[in-house]
């Protein structure tokens, strides 16, 4: 993790929390692949490392608050179909600002465009 960070400032003004969700996403993904090994043991570890990672990201979005952020983005875009879904998650994902993995924020935006 700490030569993550360290690599991530090097290459400029780094975007910490950035760094973060990708080595929690990291760990998440590891952990899947130790369960379908059937090593559960190595999975927990993994898990703990990104819950303890994700206890220096901020809290991420609820449900309704995220419904609340797709909605806004489809009046702001002017989007009535799936085909607009692109600027959805464009706006979308501005606004969200890394409280929220992007498969969840697709999830809502389908429902909201009816795909």
């Amino acid at each position: 993790m700490l030569s993550e960070l360290q690599k991530d400032a090097k290459e400029g003004p780094g975007d910490e929390q950035a760094v973060l969700r990708r080595e929690r996403k990291r760990r998440l993904d590891a952990a899947g692949q130790f369960r379908e090994g059937r090593r559960p043991e190595l999975a927990e570890q993994e898990e703990d490392e990104a819950r303890l990672i994700a206890s220096y990201l901020p809290a991420d979005l609820g449900d309704d608050e995220l419904r609340d952020l797709v909605a806004k983005a489809v009046a702001a875009t002017g989007a009535s179909s799936p085909e607009d879904m692109g600027r959805v998650m464009g706006a979308t994902m501005k606004q969200v600002a890394g409280r929220a993995d992007g498969r969840r924020v697709q999830q809502h935006v389908r429902e909201a465009l009816g795909a």
